[in-house]
């Protein structure tokens, strides 16, 4: 009896071994696909517009079409990030595969650098997979000293295959929308330094004809 006793607890042990080892492996697994999921979920809304995630090409339209959208421009800033940062044009009207060029002007009114990043939405959602972008400052990060105004070009087009789409045959009006995010301060001092040396170096060019 003393040893059935003994085999059943060893085996409820085990059991219990087994078991925790499962629940380790499926917490180790669950962490591991919920890092996976951020990188996996930004390359699934680049690749199909979701989310209103725009699309980036190097090339322009090959094709206009003889209909207009209109394409309003909206400008955010993020606490903890000392700029004023607003759309030079608040809308502008264009034909559907033209290439247009608007701007955006960014203003560090803090008394140190700071360096930003810009996300971006369109809003319809479903509009993003047709905003193609040929030139952006989304796609670096930007430092601007104190004081300093920057001017921010966005190049784009609407794809025409646009009109297409059964959903857009009475949607007339786009909306682009940035808003920009400090980055750590780490970051920033060290591409203020480079920045530094970059301008003592063209001046000393000056000075010595360089």
């Amino acid at each position: 009896m003393t040893e059935l006793r003994t085999d059943v607890s060893e085996n409820v042990q085990r059991s219990n071994r087994r078991l925790a080892l499962i629940c380790v492996g499926f917490f180790a697994g669950m962490l591991g696909m919920a890092y996976a999921a951020v990188p996996l979920y930004d390359m699934f809304c680049r690749v199909t517009g979701y989310g209103g995630r725009t699309q980036r090409v190097e090339q322009y339209s090959q094709k206009v079409l003889d209909k207009d959208i209109h394409v309003r421009f909206d400008a955010n800033v993020s606490n903890g990030l000392g700029w004023d940062f607003r759309p030079v044009q608040r809308e502008v009207t264009l034909k559907i595969g033209e290439t247009t060029q608007v701007s955006y002007e960014a203003k560090n009114i803090s008394s140190k650098p700071m360096m930003g990043r810009a996300t971006f939405n369109v809003t319809p959602q479903l509009a993003g997979a047709y905003f193609m972008k040929v030139e952006c400052f989304c796609f670096t990060d930007t430092v601007l000293q104190p004081g300093e105004t920057m001017d921010m070009p966005v190049v784009f087009f609407v794809d025409p295959e646009i009109a297409d789409v059964p959903e857009f045959r009475h949607i007339n009006t786009i909306t682009l929308s940035y808003t920009f995010f400090p980055v750590d301060g780490e970051a920033t001092e060290k591409s203020a330094a480079v920045s530094t040396d970059v301008n003592t170096t063209n001046d000393a060019d000056t000075r010595f004809g360089g």
